[in-house]
């Protein structure tokens, strides 16, 4: 294993616009940053493919691993093209879009592959702001993770979550402020139907998504 160094830091990395606005904040704040997509069965692989293209073009060193398994442990929209998916949250019940254990097991991975590239900065775009209901993107799921995660290694792993606390407005506002809004909109694919940039307007991932932008730049537009 190599020894561990601060100033390297790894992306859990999907293409869409949470993650790689984390990858820009990670390369103004790290020295050298890596990305780390996953496959686990999602409708969509073309998202790799998104992920990878980010990743090269922005000189970030990029690797894809199979977590497959994950789509066979439960029935969900994402993973299971039958099921048909939730346009809207199901009052007292978790959106069909909830992959379980999805986030646990991308970030405990991303952990063990850091650990063995001697990093210990381990950055997700989870949000408990903009969260869609889902357990996994709480402040007090990463915070109990990350020390779980320290214990089973013994290592000072840190976590860090830039979006968790803002909404989808002020993430494009923060991507706005490094410059990468343009890209963000245009480069990134967020949509739970495949469909890249602005999307297909209509599932819950690109409403989200809208509705935030629009309040943004009517926001920036009253404030010029």
């Amino acid at each position: 294993m190599n020894e561990i160094n601060r100033d390297k830091a790894l992306v859990v990395f999907s293409g869409g616009q949470d993650s790689t606005t984390c990858l820009f904040w990670a390369l103004r704040r790290f020295r050298e940053v890596s990305a780390l997509t996953f496959t686990y069965g999602q409708k969509h692989q073309i998202e790799v493919e998104y992920a990878e293209r980010i990743a090269r073009e922005n000189g970030v060193k990029w690797e894809q691993m199979d977590v497959s398994f994950i789509s066979k442990l439960g029935a969900n929209s994402l993973t299971h093209p039958e099921i048909l998916m939730d346009a809207e949250k199901p009052v007292n019940a978790l959106p069909n879009t909830f992959v379980p254990g999805r986030n646990l097991f991308f970030i405990s991975i991303a952990a063990v592959y850091a650990r063995e590239h001697g990093i210990n900065h381990l950055i997700t775009g989870v949000s408990q702001t903009d969260f869609s209901g889902y357990p996994d993107c709480r402040d007090a799921f990463i915070k109990s993770l990350n020390v779980t995660l320290n214990l089973a290694m013994d290592e000072q792993f840190v976590i860090h979550t830039p979006l968790m606390w803002i909404d989808k407005c002020e993430t494009w506002a923060l991507a706005d402020e490094m410059g990468v809004i343009d890209y963000i909109r245009t480069q990134t694919l967020t949509c739970y139907n495949g469909i890249s940039g602005d999307g297909c307007g209509h599932c819950p991932a690109c409403k989200l998504r809208r509705e935030g932008l629009e309040k943004y730049l009517l926001q920036k537009g009253a404030s010029q």
